[in-house]
């Protein structure tokens, strides 16, 4: 069985995947392969280690309808056309858990980073304007006692949820598809609608995928609606905040701040006026950019691969109704 490996990821799955046996190509260009080379190459092998960088839509999996598996090196697939996929029988893996802790360390930095004014107040030592002491400048927001609001309670937003109230004693409201009695009962949290959610929260955290239903969901009306002294963090995708309506609610005063690590759209313009608001803080989707998330993303991937070259019950399968 012939595996593509679309990316120069960890060889840590890389070598799990040579010592089954399996023939096994790797992409080590830094740079990733432009959407032809990749269509190309895949129409030469059995099975495709992909990621969420590359859009696997109809046309790609039309021209790919040979493929046996497609292992995705990510917990989001939204980049796949599940539907088409299942309609070809070609199986979806994912790797879930691997970045649980990774990104909830980054949604709770981020949070810290912005209630602080930490990314501005650093840019303003470069610039040499660290100034004298001020009583009333540079301040910024405690978290101790607020309350925290996660979209998606899920792996990551539980994780999150744990890090505010272990930390800072946040009261934990959340909005979910459906209700998360663990979480309730560990933390004590509430689930609310989404509007109470946006009322509420002192910080709302987003920890949703992206879909028909989530895209552009933090628009201008959503905004309006949150608290003034409001931070929003979003460490999920992208797509699922409209980021003018974003600047706005940022210039005007809507809410007081947002820490991102994703943007809309990737990647950012170095023009981009959020970059240079006091209370803001990006990094450039790093969310399980640690050495054990990204080891265990390797691990994960190509143990889909594995179990599927031997016949085996695939354990992290998104598209069951194959």
């Amino acid at each position: 069985m012939k595996v593509l490996v679309s990316l120069n990821f960890p060889p840590l799955g890389i070598d799990m995947l040579k010592k089954e046996g399996l023939d096994v190509t790797v992409w080590m260009n830094d740079i990733p392969m432009t959407r032809e080379q990749l269509i190309q190459a895949t129409q030469k092998h059995d099975v495709l280690l992909s990621s969420s960088i590359y859009t696997l839509d109809a046309d790609f999996l039309e021209r790919n309808k040979h493929l046996k598996l497609i292992s995705q090196f990510a917990v989001g697939y939204n980049n796949i056309d599940i539907k088409k996929a299942a309609e070809l029988g070609i199986p979806v893996t994912n790797t879930p858990n691997a970045m649980t802790d990774a990104t909830a360390d980054i949604a709770f930095g981020l949070m810290m980073a912005v209630s602080r004014k930490m990314f501005y107040m650093h840019k303003k030592i470069i610039s040499g304007d660290w100034g004298h002491f001020r009583p009333q400048a540079n301040l910024g927001i405690e978290l101790k006692g607020k309350t925290v609001g996660i979209l998606g309670m899920g792996r990551i937003g539980s994780a999150f949820a744990k890090r505010c109230h272990g930390a800072y004693d946040m009261n934990v409201i959340y909005h979910n598809r459906t209700p998360n009695p663990e979480m309730e009962k560990e933390l004590d949290a509430s689930y609310v609608s989404f509007e109470e959610l946006l009322k509420e929260s002192d910080v709302l955290s987003v920890h949703a995928g992206l879909s028909n239903e989530t895209k552009g969901l933090f628009n201008a009306d959503a905004f309006s609606k949150m608290k003034p002294s409001a931070i929003f963090i979003n460490t999920a995708r992208g797509g699922l905040h409209d980021e003018k309506s974003l600047i706005d609610a940022l210039q005007n005063h809507v809410i007081w701040g947002a820490g991102l690590d994703v943007t809309n759209p990737e990647p950012m313009k170095k023009n981009n006026p959020l970059l240079h608001m006091e209370n803001v803080a990006i990094t450039p989707h790093i969310g399980s950019a640690t050495i054990e998330a990204r080891n265990e993303m390797s691990r994960l991937a190509a143990l889909n691969i594995i179990q599927f070259s031997k016949g085996e019950p695939l354990t992290n399968l998104v598209n069951p109704e194959i």
